[in-house]
């Protein structure tokens, strides 16, 4: 029998439960553990360099981050940013079809998450809309890390919802092994009769290293195993479900090609780099034809995208002087994509600029660490159309920074405090914003095995372009947007506890948080309608979010390297209120249970996933259902760190109906059903 609770009955149940499980761990932690002197930072895990930029592991931090290698990376599904990152905790998806979809982070979407290529801002259209797909593939990523919360400030007092860098190896900054690296990956999906296949090569000559990478995906419609409209959705028009098979999701396609090249200078305190990258993708839009007559029969909605980027990226050692190392990084970016209706052009956006930043960062003096950086950026956005709801605007942004930690053995501090400077000039009317943000952690490790910390910080964010200046129709939010230029900074408070447990065997982390905004800036009805659709204007309110994010894992057994069998278990949760009422497109709750063994070359793992029902909605909005999926993965790899990797994967065997409450389009075009994926990695 299954039991329903309320999203908080559940949420309390839930923590109630990871407490219960804490507890009885508990008594693993030896005497002998307890009374070890606490270790330096950086003897816990990985180094994080995005958002702490003189380099502290991610277990030895107050920022809760999260690292997704190119082990993972290279056996992950190909798919969008968003689809790769959902599932990791505190993340969700804006899963606007197979093509397009960004990270959703602790309820946050859309310009609260920045999502960065080598940390640079992309300098696309994705922050202005969820049916734009983001210019920066998992696909061609050696790395990607993800910082949840606003207390990184390396990057912008805007990241209110957190950070997401997308890192590749086109601008070398060490010399390939033996002179010579490179890899192939193939892969096919069942789902969408899909297939994709990537490739990269460096080779040094001398100083000078040379990379090439490139990538080609292609997938039909998905399959669904429901119909494409939700049963809540169907019954809200009046209707019952004719039935209750599934099929292939119309217009679910999607294509991409990326390829690109970069040349590195390596010397003895550093190197210096340039790339080149050309992204091509075309993907289909469901559910849009209903955003315009649902009576007719609308044409499909399509996306065809282009951008060609170049980055500058180096880093070279000081020796002498209070700066051990410079560090800096730029990006110029042409971007365009174009909104088919069948085969007739409509809409036009189009996205050119340039960011910058420099980095200098500190010789460590008696455990203190830190790094001043200066940030820059110019951007033209452009839209021509029917539903070019957001005038030509010129964007330009300036920031400056300090991050610093003091570590004095058991007791530390870090933080960091940054200026910004936002102007932003369309037909409409011109705006000046300045913020300053700052974020305080304070940490205590009282043995080896663990690390507490307490984080405030308090962050400013200038409005968008749409914000301020939308009027007109925009489809992908079935919705008549007015901004309103008169909206001042968005300015969040939020506290956030930090726990890491490290006993060998048994790890977790746990991330307590509240964030309190002065000047939400959301989008409310006016009661009135402009073409057939509800007016929704921007205003401010006050909001409130709080929620946690808790990871525990056990190594139940282990007979060597590569013997091992681990339990691992995710869970996070996130509970949203404003002045108003709730805010739209709130993740519920989700909890991960996984299973992973090692034997010599195989490796296996079978996922459980749970998600639950969402009723706290905002205007416009239904609730959505719950869903279970399980999915199972195998690999053989007689060398894991290079040579030939074979793998299979079955996603959502259990072939749920699964919508995600954070989507627009959740309502229309649920995520694909069972897919059965077969892969080859060969590296050398």
């Amino acid at each position: 029998m299954l039991l329903y609770y309320t999203p908080m009955m559940r949420s309390s149940s839930l923590l109630r439960k990871l407490l219960m499980s804490a507890a009885a761990a508990a008594p693993l932690l030896s005497p002998e553990a307890q009374a070890q002197p606490a270790p330096p930072a950086e003897d816990l895990g990985e180094v994080v360099i995005t958002g702490i930029p003189y380099g502290v592991t991610r277990r030895a931090t107050t920022l809760a981050v999260d690292v997704l290698d190119q082990e993972t990376l290279s056996t992950a599904p190909p798919g969008t940013l968003g689809d790769v990152l959902n599932g990791l905790p505190g993340v969700r998806s804006t899963a606007f079809g197979a093509g397009a979809s960004r990270p959703v982070i602790r309820g946050m979407a859309g310009p609260r998450v920045l999502v960065l290529s080598n940390g640079v801002g992309l300098i696309d259209a994705s922050g202005l809309s969820p049916d734009h797909q983001v210019a920066a593939d998992p696909g061609d990523a050696s790395r990607i890390e993800v910082l949840r919360g606003p207390s990184t400030l390396a990057y912008g007092g805007t990241a209110i919802g957190g950070v997401v860098n997308v890192i590749d190896n086109r601008i070398a900054s060490e010399r390939p092994v033996d002179g010579l690296e490179g890899g192939l990956s193939v892969q096919s999906t069942s789902v969408d009769a899909g297939w994709s296949t990537s490739a990269d090569l460096s080779a040094a000559f001398g100083p000078l290293v040379v990379s090439l990478e490139g990538q080609r995906r292609e997938a039909g419609d998905y399959a669904i195993p429901r119909p494409a409209e939700s049963r809540r959705q169907v019954e809200a028009e009046g209707e019952t479900l004719e039935t209750l098979q599934g099929g292939e999701l119309e217009n679910s396609f999607s294509n991409l090609s990326v390829y690109g090249g970069g040349l590195s200078w390596i010397g003895p305190e550093g190197f210096v780099g340039l790339s080149i990258r050309h992204t091509d993708a075309d993907y289909g839009v469901p559910g849009h034809e209903a955003h315009h007559d649902p009576d007719a029969d609308a044409a499909l909605v399509t996306i065809g995208l282009e951008q060609t980027r170049y980055d500058l990226r180096g880093e070279w050692g000081l020796s002498v002087g209070p700066f051990e190392r410079i560090r800096f990084s730029g990006g110029y970016a042409d971007y365009e994509h174009t909104e088919f209706e069948g085969d007739e052009a409509g809409t036009q956006f189009r996205s050119d600029g340039w960011e910058g930043r420099a980095e200098l960062i500190q010789r460590p003096v008696d455990g203190w660490r830190g790094a001043f950086g200066i940030q820059a950026l110019r951007r033209d956005l452009d839209a021509i159309g029917d539903e070019a709801y957001v005038p030509q605007t010129h964007i330009s942004e300036a920031g400056i920074y300090t991050l610093q930690r003091l570590d004095s053995g058991r007791f530390g501090l870090e933080g960091g405090l940054r200026y910004d400077s936002r102007r932003l000039e369309s037909l409409a009317g011109a705006r000046d914003f300045q913020n300053v943000s700052a974020s305080l952690g304070l940490f205590y490790r009282p043995t080896r095995a663990w690390f507490v910390g307490l984080s405030l910080a308090s962050n400013g964010r200038a409005p968008t372009e749409a914000e301020l200046f939308a009027d007109g129709p925009h489809a992908a939010t079935r919705s008549f947007e007015i901004g309103s230029a008169d909206l001042g900074s968005e300015r969040a408070t939020s506290v956030e506890g930090t726990l890491h447990l490290d006993l060998g065997s048994v790890t977790a982390d746990l991330h307590l948080y509240h964030a309190r905004y002065d000047g939400f800036i959301d989008l409310a009805p006016t009661g009135a309608e402009e073409d057939g659709l509800p007016v929704l204007s921007y205003l401010q309110t006050d909001a409130a979010f709080s929620g946690f994010e808790a990871q525990v894992a056990w190594r139940v057994w282990d007979a060597g390297e590569r013997r091992t069998f681990s339990l691992e278990t995710t869970a996070d949760s996130v509970r949203a209120t404003t002045d108003l009422g709730p805010p739209a497109r709130i993740p519920p709750w989700s909890i991960n249970v996984r299973g992973v063994l090692e034997f010599d070359a195989w490796t296996g793992r079978i996922d459980l996933r749970e998600v639950g029902e969402q009723d706290r909605t905002g205007a416009f909005e239904l609730p959505t259902d719950g869903y279970t999926t399980l999915n199972a993965f195998v690999s053989w790899a007689p060398d894991p760190d290079r040579g030939l990797r074979l793998y299979a994967e079955a996603r959502n065997l259990n072939d749920a109906e699964v919508r995600e409450h954070a989507s627009f389009l959740k309502d229309l075009a649920p995520s694909p059903g069972r897919n059965i994926r077969l892969g080859v990695n060969y590296r050398f």
